[in-house]
């Protein structure tokens, strides 16, 4: 099983440009947290706490598209490294500054999250032109969602160890500290400073002018309410069923479904069209969020938690092949990140429903919300089955570097190969 991992990772640069994503991510998939965290060491309230973390999640999701763009027409270095610093800088002056100001607590959180470099588009742009051979590219983003994983595991635990050693002010520094070692790793890279965005037809509507992408973004974005709904009803479970430890072991138990299903998928090769495969997934996905409506014992909870988490990193690695695919030429960054924007704002609808719903109907409907949304996913992937017809093959890498002298070995497969 591991083989197919272990042949990519040995493969040149591949190690360092996964590491360096993971970690130049971590402020991002560390800051709700930690903002949370800071807010209240220093005596500020719930609502403060969760009103900043709500504009650094809507200044991240408009910003990753608009930095994606300018990594097509740009360039990776230049965008990425700019970017990381600019956000550091900015959660700096926060954590610097506190919140005796609310206007430029707001201000510098806002820019941190607008600023945040689109680390993930960029690297699932890098892959084809990383990987010798067509059939290591699903691979690979198995990979990459199976790390992503491992990332939010070990984020917020790192805030933890540095609130402990030092403080939550400590936490903001150094995670941003090592966030923009982490970009600068990357975008350093011979991969990275070598890439370029294919020649683009100038339109407005940039990555979002393909009828298969919009197709996609749209059911990521059930999937993301599915996510963000179920953290909100496991939390009203663990309300009556042991509190705060149940709590964390059903979230743990989620990122270790995803995390075993994830590396099951990602360790065999697949025949037939991803499209196809894609529906399958997102089917299992909505059927695997309903058994913890039973409301089983704690112990029977987290192993249904699991199941739960089972087939989120293959659906997220099967629609990264597809989002490549039916980006238009020139935008494969920008897709990437719009693909982020919306699973993120999915998450946040989700939550802001469930809410409510348990509110009105108890845990048991909290439940139900997951399931739905998982089918609603799969509803919308069915109704625009014309335009998630596979398209015609488009050489890939879609970007490369004219004065790349290793230009000429880079593989050239077609997108019809990729599944």
């Amino acid at each position: 099983m591991a083989a197919g991992y272990a042949e990519i990772l040995r493969t040149r640069h591949a190690a360092r440009l996964l590491t360096g994503t993971l970690v130049g991510r971590l402020p991002n998939a560390t800051a709700v947290i930690a903002l949370v965290v800071f807010v209240r060491s220093g005596g500020g309230t719930y609502t403060l706490a969760g009103g900043l973390a709500a504009v650094y999640g809507v200044a991240n999701a408009v910003g990753q598209p608009v930095l994606g763009r300018l990594v097509d027409l740009y360039g990776q270095p230049r965008v990425q490294l700019s970017a990381a610093m600019l956000s550091a800088l900015a959660m700096t002056a926060f954590a610097l500054l506190g919140t005796g100001s609310l206007l430029l607590a707001y201000g510098t959180v806002a820019a941190a999250g607008l600023f945040t470099p689109p680390l993930e588009g960029g690297l699932r742009a890098l892959w084809p032109g990383v990987l010798r051979r067509a059939d290591q590219l699903h691979t690979a983003y198995a990979m990459d969602a199976v790390a992503q994983e491992v990332m939010f595991t070990v984020g917020p635990l790192l805030v933890t160890l540095c609130v402990t050693l030092w403080s939550a002010r400590a936490a903001l520094l150094v995670l941003n500290a090592i966030g923009v070692l982490g970009a600068l790793s990357v975008a350093l890279s011979p991969p990275s400073r070598a890439w370029r965005s294919a020649p683009r037809e100038a339109h407005w509507l940039g990555a979002l002018r393909s009828p298969g992408l919009l197709a996609l973004l749209a059911a990521f974005l059930c999937v993301g309410m599915a996510m963000g709904s179920i953290t909100v009803a496991s939390l009203s479970y663990a309300d009556g069923h042991g509190g705060d430890a149940v709590y964390g072991w059903m979230m743990a138990g989620l990122g270790l479904g995803a995390l075993v299903g994830g590396t099951v998928y990602g360790a065999r090769p697949w025949a037939g069209a991803p499209e196809r495969r894609l529906r399958v997934l997102v089917a299992l996905l909505a059927v695997c969020y309903l058994p913890p409506a039973l409301m089983p014992g704690p112990v029977a909870m987290v192993l249904l938690s699991v199941l739960s988490g089972v087939f989120l990193a293959p659906c997220l690695a099967c629609v990264f092949v597809l989002v490549d695919r039916y980006a238009p030429r020139g935008t494969v960054t920008e897709a990437f990140s719009w693909l982020v924007t919306t699973f993120t704002v999915g998450a946040s609808v989700g939550t802001g429903i469930a809410g409510p719903v348990v509110q009105a109907g108890g845990t048991l409907w909290g439940f139900v919300l997951p399931g739905a949304a998982g089918a609603l996913s799969l509803l919308v992937l069915l109704a625009t089955g014309r335009a998630l017809a596979a398209p015609g093959a488009r050489a890939i890498p879609a970007a490369t570097s004219e004065n790349d002298p290793n230009r000429a070995a880079q593989p050239r497969f077609s997108s019809g190969d990729r599944a």
